[in-house]
């Protein structure tokens, strides 16, 4: 990824891409934010799949750095098909994903043979033009130990209510970690039940990620 960045012509970046790795870039490098914020977009989807597609056809080097992992809600298989569609070449780097890294960093691991042998990646927000929801919430509620969500801050009222209606206990462990990784890192331990109160009574925003299960009680040995 840092030769791909010192050698790009463009770089079109999003929020949550480290801005330290912009300083790889070379100094005639045009830089592009698109970064997305809730209900705040610096750039609609479509108009950041054209400015690919556009840039690549002018016979420039592009780089699309993106936070975490690009396939893991990131929007980067939109972007890809884009490109496959215009028969334009690419090459995907892996990142790690938030759902693994930042509990991870704030000591909860997703697995534990003791106590969790399966974990789900949740989105928080759907996608609004689908017109109803494919979540299916009587099988993932109970049917997963670990489950994290992404981008859920601001429909956890919604998303915990769900849960306990289908099956969760509402003491089950679970936690709120914002700005995962970063030096102003918050992480709020509560429950499934208390975890939309408590949070607004904490005023955590987004960025921030939501897990639920037992695994959240290793953090007091493990953080």
């Amino acid at each position: 990824a840092k030769e791909y960045i010192e050698k790009a012509d463009t770089i079109v970046y999003d929020r949550l891409a480290d801005s330290r790795l912009l300083a790889w870039a070379r100094p005639e490098a045009e830089l592009i934010y698109v970064g997305k914020a809730s209900s705040q977009h610096t750039m609609r989807q479509e108009d950041i799949n054209r400015l690919l597609v556009e840039k690549c056809q002018a016979g420039q080097t592009v780089v699309r750095l993106k936070g975490g992992d690009p396939f893991v809600f990131g929007r980067g298989g939109e972007e890809a098909l884009e490109l496959v569609a215009s028969n334009l070449p690419f090459e995907v780097v892996p990142g790690i994903t938030s759902a693994i890294s930042v509990p991870a960093y704030a000591g909860i691991p997703v697995t534990h043979r003791a106590v969790a042998t399966s974990f789900a990646v949740i989105t928080g927000h759907e996608d609004p033009t689908k017109g109803e929801s494919n979540m299916r919430w009587d099988k993932l509620s109970t049917g997963v130990d670990t489950l994290v969500f992404l981008m859920g801050v601001e429909n956890l009222p919604h998303i915990t209510a769900r849960l306990i209606e289908n099956g969760r206990p509402a003491h089950t462990p679970a936690a709120v970690i914002r700005w995962g990784t970063k030096p102003e890192q918050e992480v709020l331990v509560t429950t499934v039940g208390a975890a939309a109160a408590d949070v607004a009574a904490a005023g955590i925003k987004a960025p921030a990620i939501f897990i639920v299960g037992d695994v959240v009680t290793l953090r007091e040995k493990l953080a």
